[in-house]
């Protein structure tokens, strides 16, 4: 889509036209080739400090997902005392039957080694352990023992109890999966918040311009009522009006610079440039949409958006506390078992050989007996928090897709504007023109020019709006539905 821009030269004096010129003549040659909003855009997403924090997250995510998968896997672990000194007057019963409170030192040593797994299906663990042990005994009776268990083989495994690693996993599938999501979203947030400043610049650039020619076109009109009352052919009040528009539009200048200024370094802090870093923009001049399917876009919206993962991620969450609040509160068992060898002896060599079986076999039960309806209340609690997740989720499920459906008729609503803001502007400056040729050959008042240069800035200032409109409905209806409907495929 073209538009008539309010960059005339016939509306530029020829003292403007001349710093212009010398500007670009100062200008160096390398100066940096004006930036399209898609690329200022995909640099923000790139090296901006918004994006850096988003990427950030991500990876954050994605790391305690590595981290959790890595505890799935066989764990090797080295633990020990090196050593354990103890001193103290401990009592000693004699073969008499009398006590006598004696000093002893001891220092014990010891290393195991042990390889783990988990075991997902059951919840269950497995291990293999290695391990040896050194007890000195100071004083009287100095002696030192070694006690070895080359390898022990054990399980352990809970009955009637919840399966942690089995809900774990679940939540941190749903978990990873909405994270991914979240990051989408919020590069398009990214998308949008440098969409908008981009238009902040383009907005100041254009006022800053049309002020600049509402100064030469009312100092050229200035001048000439000067002479037109010099000669008695208008009255002193026009002569005054036409002063006091020029003295406005001298005002607005230096507040549209200023702007223009502020906007341009909000921006560079938004790409991360240097605050000296040269910065143009052009601004774009096709549109990609002017029509979105509702239903399509109801329908990525709730199969794209995070909103999806994280309310499934709700109910595993409600649907595990209420199987712990009614397994953790009832019958439950430990059985355990190992199987391995052992031997002792006062040398370390001798602590290997000759090894005897060792064994160790249990079952440990857990029954509540009174609980005074402790089962029962925290039983419907969780499915209190069940219900309210399952409405959490209808509501923002109809929610997400209200949202999405009202931002495709946004968009379309955008398009048409656009295109009427911009055949209006068109107009605005053509009537603007025909009424400023009028008024120099004395066809109509100073009051109606006037009134046609504030229609042409209205018309100016609804275009910009209009443009603005335009690609930030069409920003918010990617990051809603985190679908790109010009290309027709997810946004990844």
């Amino acid at each position: 889509m073209h538009r008539a821009i309010s960059h005339r030269p016939s509306a530029i004096s020829f003292t403007a036209l001349a710093g212009l010129i010398g500007l670009l003549a100062a200008t160096p040659l390398r100066a940096q080739q004006p930036m399209t909003l898609q690329q200022v855009i995909a640099l923000a997403q790139k090296q901006g400090l918004q994006a850096r924090m988003v990427t950030d997250t991500r990876d954050a995510a994605r790391w305690r997902d590595r981290a959790f998968n890595a505890r799935l896997m066989p764990q090797l672990s080295l633990a020990g005392d090196l050593p354990n000194y103890r001193r103290q007057i401990i009592p000693v019963t004699q073969p008499n039957g009398s006590t006598l409170f004696l000093p002893h030192r001891e220092t014990m040593s010891q290393l195991n080694m042990q390889l783990s797994q988990s075991v997902p299906l059951t919840g269950g663990s497995f291990f293999v352990q290695s391990g040896i042990q050194r007890v000195d005994v100071g004083g009287d009776q100095a002696s030192r023992l070694y006690s070895s268990s080359p390898v022990t083989v054990g399980f352990s495994q809970d009955i009637f109890r919840p399966n942690a690693l089995k809900w774990d996993a679940r939540e941190q599938d749903l978990v990873t999966a909405t994270a991914d999501r979240q990051y989408l979203e919020s590069r398009e947030d990214v998308a949008l918040t440098a969409a908008n400043a981009f238009f902040d610049v383009h907005s100041a650039r254009l006022a800053l311009d049309n002020a600049v020619a509402k100064v030469a076109i009312n100092d050229t009109l200035f001048n000439l009522n000067k002479g037109r009352f010099e000669v008695g052919k208008i009255g002193e009040n026009d002569l005054l009006q036409s002063e006091l528009a020029l003295l406005q539009a001298r005002a607005q200048t230096d507040a549209a610079r200023l702007a223009f200024d502020q906007a341009t370094a909000a921006l560079k802090r938004l790409l991360s440039l240097p605050p000296d870093s040269p910065l143009e923009i052009t601004p774009p001049t096709d549109v990609p949409l002017t029509h979105v399917d509702t239903v399509l876009a109801v329908q990525q919206a709730l199969k794209n958006q995070s909103l999806v993962t994280s309310n499934e991620l709700q109910s595993v969450q409600a649907k595990r506390a209420l199987t712990e609040a009614k397994l953790n509160n009832g019958f439950g068992a430990t059985v355990s078992a190992s199987v391995g060898f052992n031997q002792q002896a006062s040398v370390l060599d001798a602590a290997y050989r000759d090894l005897t079986q060792r064994q160790q076999y249990g079952v440990s039960i857990q029954m509540p007996i009174v609980q005074w309806g402790n089962r029962k209340g925290q039983v419907e609690a969780a499915k209190a928090d069940q219900d309210r997740a399952t409405a959490n989720a209808r509501a923002t499920r109809d929610a997400a897709a209200e949202g999405a459906h009202f931002a495709a008729l946004q968009l379309t609503l955008a398009a048409s504007n656009l295109a009427l803001s911009a055949k209006a502007d068109t107009v605005a400056v053509k009537r603007f023109d025909v009424a400023k040729n009028r008024y120099l050959v004395g066809k109509i008042q100073i009051d109606n020019l006037y009134i046609a240069q504030s229609e042409r800035d209205g018309a100016l200032s609804a275009y910009i709006n209009a443009l603005r409109g335009y690609w930030v409905a069409y920003y918010r209806l990617r990051r809603l539905t985190l679908y790109d409907f010009a290309e027709n495929q997810p946004i990844r």
